[in-house]
């Protein structure tokens, strides 16, 4: 069980305090997948933190989020996030270069 507390622990450390950039409070909370991305796109935009690029470290979190809830995720959440992921290509005019591949 020490594991599985420390484990938690440092995910919740890594949300709280990454160099990925500084989030919103309650961002991954939203219903709204476009509301999720702006918020992430902001984060990104206005951090002094990030080590790489808004759109790499939006995309970061997002996907951390994402891999630390796993099986906890209900489907409807997933896909809240999963949309998000998308509106975050579609915010930051990746999806048309992915598109063109």
């Amino acid at each position: 069980m020490a594991a599985t507390s420390h484990a938690k622990k440092w995910s919740q450390q890594v949300t709280r305090h990454s160099d990925a950039l500084d989030l919103e409070k309650s961002v991954f909370a939203g219903r709204d997948p476009h509301k999720i991305a702006l918020s992430l796109k902001r984060s990104a935009e206005r951090s002094k933190r990030r080590k790489a690029g808004p759109y790499q470290s939006a995309m970061s979190m997002l996907n951390f989020y994402i891999n630390r809830g796993g099986r906890n995720l209900s489907p409807s959440r997933r896909k809240i996030l999963e949309r998000a992921k998308m509106e975050l290509r579609r915010i930051f005019d990746r999806d048309k270069a992915a598109a063109k591949r």
